[in-house]
């Protein structure tokens, strides 16, 4: 199934913005290290595994509020859209902690900023 245009939109700046100064800087949408005057130091560069940990704890946060509002997202097609890594160690198949990382209960996806589920229709 496609994304939603608003999830393409969401995934295409999760994947382009560089993470890898993340906490050490707040930056505009799009940063990337390799033409940036204002860069910091290479020791304020995350390794590429902690990196892709920014980007998978981003890609949740958008997807938390994607999943609630799109009764159709589909959270694989996006993190891969985003950039994220969606497979198990051995590439077979995709990891069941992608669709972990979000809240739910009682099988509905919970409302965006809380543990509750959604009340009725949205």
């Amino acid at each position: 199934m496609a994304l939603s245009r608003l999830a393409e939109a969401f995934a295409a700046e999760i994947r382009n913005h560089d993470w890898s100064d993340a906490p050490w800087r707040a930056d505009r949408a799009g940063h990337d290290r390799s033409n940036d005057s204002n860069r910091v130091g290479q020791q304020f560069q995350l390794p590429p595994d902690e990196t892709a940990t920014v980007r998978l704890n981003v890609m949740w946060v958008t997807a938390q509020v994607l999943a609630y509002m799109d009764p159709n997202f589909d959270v694989y097609e996006f993190a891969e859209a985003a950039g994220v890594n969606t497979r198990t160690p051995s590439g077979r198949e995709r990891s069941g902690h992608i669709r972990a990382g979000l809240r739910t209960l009682n099988g509905q996806y919970c409302r965006p900023g809380t543990w509750h589920p959604p009340a009725g229709a949205f």
